[in-house]
């Protein structure tokens, strides 16, 4: 079994959706700027199945300085980084994000977040923890002008031998 930890963060800014966890916050009023969706939580996520698999970081598998990626749901990104973990030979046992964000407020539809991770992860439900806390006008999520999301997954081998492709 492996490990593997993830971090992300997006400025907030106007005129663009806000999208965590595949779930769109329409009474946010800001979204996260990024090449892709901004999804924060997904990529903190992708961070850390690729970290326990050692197969790099979500920029070496979808660079910013690719036009295919501009835009990309970040569903769509977790979906092709599941190929990479099964082609490598892992399956995902658990995965655990903390959110950190003054705006959105997360815990109403953090069930929703959970049950689309699990359902593109392949894992029961219960699998899948997502957790929200604030940054009490501290720091930048503090007042407002990013989302932050950690991530931590582990994952199995799926019966070949750990650690070969």
């Amino acid at each position: 079994m492996r490990i593997g930890q993830g971090w992300d963060r997006h400025r907030l800014v106007e005129g663009r959706p806000c999208i965590l966890g595949g779930i769109v916050f329409p009474e946010c009023g800001v979204g996260p700027l990024g090449h892709s969706d901004g999804d924060a939580v997904i990529h903190a996520v992708i961070d850390a199945l690729l970290g326990a698999a050692a197969l790099g970081d979500i920029g070496r598998h979808f660079p910013d300085t690719d036009e295919r990626w501009r835009d990309a749901a970040g569903r769509t990104l977790l979906v092709e980084t599941m190929v990479l973990i099964r082609n490598a030979g892992w399956r995902v046992g658990n995965v655990d994000v903390t959110v950190i964000a003054e705006l959105p407020r997360i815990a109403s539809r953090a069930d929703q977040m959970a049950d689309i991770l699990a359902s593109v992860l392949d894992v029961d439900r219960g699998a899948i923890s997502i957790k929200a806390t604030r940054g009490e006008g501290l720091g930048p999520e503090g007042r407002g002008e990013c989302v932050t999301a950690t991530a931590v997954a582990l994952l199995f081998g799926s019966g070949r031998e750990e650690g070969t492709r």
